[in-house]
């Protein structure tokens, strides 16, 4: 059985870290091999679970999965604005894949983004992680252009975020009350 676990203790945070972490050398690797693009995971790593205001309450969430007794998943929602939030670090191991984990987790997320307030709900993506874009689109988001606040801008030099954004999806989700109604109803907007 799936659970989700919000990050709160020295343990939560050091499963957070360590799968944050697989994740962003899985994508560093994604990145270099498809479009020659390379980041700095440790400073991403870093910044994710030092900041405790990027990913904590009251602002952001950060929750892990856990399936059969150990931590599989990572899942992160983050402030950009008055009203607009960032899904970020979405990840499950491999083996945990296709359990529902991920939708699990994406539906957690959006019902926080609502409670936050939050009426506007974007991420970026790698185009080569289609999977994950399909889950994305079942709930409703929809490819958009870069967004200024993206997460990837500090960890790129200028001169290569051209290519970067040449590299990513943007996504959005509108989250009012009617997009809100046909979520729970199970219906795409």
């Amino acid at each position: 059985m799936l659970e989700l676990q919000a990050v709160g203790s020295e343990a939560h945070r050091d499963a957070a870290r360590s799968l944050i972490g697989e994740y962003l050398a899985w994508v560093a690797g994604v990145a270099r091999e498809r479009y020659g693009i390379r980041f700095d995971v440790d400073a991403m790593v870093r910044s994710d679970l030092e900041d405790r205001s990027k990913f904590s309450p009251p602002a952001g969430r950060l929750y892990l999965v856990r399936w059969q007794g150990r931590y599989v998943g990572v899942g992160a929602l983050r402030r950009l604005a008055p009203g607009i939030a960032e899904l970020q670090r979405m990840y499950l191991q491999p083996a945990a894949r296709g359990l529902g984990g991920g939708r699990l987790l994406l539906q957690r997320l959006l019902d926080d983004a609502r409670q936050l307030g939050h009426v506007r709900l974007r991420l970026e993506s790698l185009k080569a992680l289609e999977a994950a874009h399909g889950l994305y689109r079942s709930v409703g988001f929809v490819d958009i252009d870069p967004y200024a606040d993206n997460s990837m801008q500090a960890y790129q030099a200028p001169e290569a975020l051209p290519a970067y954004r040449a590299s990513a999806v943007f996504m959005e989700l509108r989250l009012d009350a009617a997009t809100a109604a046909s979520q729970r109803a199970g219906v795409r907007p």
